[in-house]
């Protein structure tokens, strides 16, 4: 490598520290202007005409939120109608009706995952907590559970949730980091998929089998446990973020918590429901079919494609959803109960809004960031250096994310700068090898869990815990799915 490839990369380094250093500082700035005033930084010291710079932090921010933002937006309601109208408490208790206390376990975790399709990570757990409460205090009463039940039957939750914002689309960090890599959307998904399962399974029912019975003293509050499971409105904490990160993502830091009203929610088809979470990953695995196997100019490939479309496809899914909520609101009404009237729901889908519009600023930085990376050639360096290092791409992404998410609190800020960093290394992307980055990209944002990422202390505070049982449960099981993330796409990396 050139001297200059050196001075590219050593400028790539103080950007990175520098980054880290405006989010933990006494200053705390936001991690959508510190990216912003890094890619400033990094640009005039790489050499990078003024002008062009600006050009390039404007196409970067403008061409990631873009090819993103419109679909996050609709993704984040979609998740509000599906928790309102019942939908999500209709696929839940219809998995653990009845079921023997051994398979519990599994079954919450098969909810948590059907349910973490369309949600981020704290709006699922909030929505699965009363159902965990009330299967957890019904085998206290039983009684013959070794360790505590909460337990139990929270990792399986927190494993399927995490996993799934972390390493599959349309979750605002696989849908950022397969956009920068230019991956294929239906490849990504089948891949996510195959990677997720037996990683929920291993970090979610099997270890909550082994760390339920050397916690069992963890439990609840009583009285949270009553609001949850037995009031007419079940108060539940919602983490209300306005500094260094963004609700929705298991990586964010919390400035402050509010205490909301959630209201029981009405009768919904069990059918109906699974279609409403279903309706935007079936149409985008549609297309991947299409692409594969039928004449994409025909009729049938071509409507297939258009829907299959990360926007369509959410958008489709949203229509349904309002369906289903008009369902549920007109079951209530016959049943002699009041059901959500157009003006609720419409105040309910603009309070989605406005919990991901930090998410949006810091993607937006994130790919400001990116397209400074390229423009100023450091892009160029990396790859060089890479290449001459024999660095795994795989790896190297996942590292990088993981240590960007556990130093600035933010695992989107992990998986957009990590995005940025990497992508050079696979040029125009689209094959196996660029699906598989985006998943380990996404699992190394949830490795290492802490006291600066919002979801620790919504698992800490939700199941009663200590730091020490907190660290067992919620930054162990994050560790796990990270790492397992990883194992899983250096596996299939064997085919790429």
């Amino acid at each position: 490598m050139t001297a200059h490839t050196w001075w590219l990369l050593l400028i790539l380094t103080v950007a990175i520290a520098a980054l880290i250093y405006l989010i933990n500082s006494r200053l705390r700035v936001h991690p959508f202007v510190a990216l912003i005033l890094v890619s400033v930084g990094t640009g005039i010291a790489a050499g990078e005409p003024a002008a062009k710079l600006a050009e390039s932090i404007e196409e970067g921010a403008g061409g990631t939120l873009g090819d993103v933002g419109v679909t996050l937006a609709l993704g984040a309601m979609l998740g509000r109608l599906l928790s309102d109208s019942g939908a999500t408490d209709a696929i839940a208790r219809a998995l653990v009706a009845r079921a023997e206390p051994r398979r519990l376990p599994w079954l919450v975790g098969a909810a948590a995952f059907v349910i973490g399709v369309p949600m981020f990570f704290e709006v699922g757990l909030i929505v699965l907590l009363p159902l965990i409460f009330s299967v957890a205090r019904r085998m206290e009463e039983q009684g013959g559970t070794k360790g505590s039940p909460y337990v139990l039957l929270g990792v399986p939750a927190i494993a399927s949730l995490s996993t799934l914002h972390g390493m599959l689309p349309p979750h605002p960090g696989p849908l950022t980091a397969m956009t920068g890599l230019h991956a294929d959307l239906g490849l990504t998904l089948g891949v996510g998929i195959v990677c997720a399962v037996p990683t929920v399974i291993l970090a979610g029912p099997v270890y909550a089998r082994w760390i339920a019975p050397r916690l069992p003293d963890v439990a609840p509050d009583a009285e949270l446990v009553a609001q949850f499971t037995g009031a007419e409105r079940q108060p539940a904490t919602a983490v209300a973020t306005t500094g260094a990160g963004a609700p929705g993502a298991p990586g964010d830091v919390p400035d402050s918590q509010a205490s909301v009203e959630v209201p029981r929610r009405t009768g919904v088809p069990t059918g109906l429901a699974v279609a409403a979470v279903l309706v935007p990953v079936v149409l985008m695995l549609l297309r991947t079919l299409a692409e594969t196997v039928l004449d994409e100019s025909s009729g049938l490939g071509a409507a297939l494609v258009f829907a299959g479309e990360p926007l369509v496809a959410m958008l489709a899914g949203f229509v349904f959803a309002l369906g289903v909520t008009m369902v549920g609101s007109a079951r209530a009404a016959r049943s002699g109960h009041s059901g959500r009237t157009g003006e609720e729901t419409r105040a309910s889908l603009t309070d989605s809004l406005k919990s991901i519009a930090a998410i949006l600023l810091i993607i937006g930085g994130g790919g400001a960031f990116k397209q400074v990376l390229q423009d100023s050639g450091i892009g160029d360096a990396i790859a060089s250096a890479a290449e001459g290092a024999h660095i795994n791409v795989i790896l190297l992404g996942w590292l990088i994310a993981l240590l960007l998410s556990l130093t600035t609190g933010s695992a989107t800020v992990g998986i957009v700068s990590a995005t940025g960093i990497v992508a050079p290394l696979i040029g125009d992307g689209g094959g196996l090898e660029a699906s598989l980055l985006v998943v380990a990209i996404g699992a190394g944002s949830l490795g290492l869990n802490y006291v600066n990422h919002a979801g620790f202390w919504l698992v800490k505070e939700s199941f009663g815990m200590d730091l020490t049982q907190a660290t067992k449960t919620q930054t162990a099981v994050q560790t796990l799915v990270s790492v397992l993330g990883l194992v899983m796409a250096l596996l299939l990396s064997v085919f790429a």
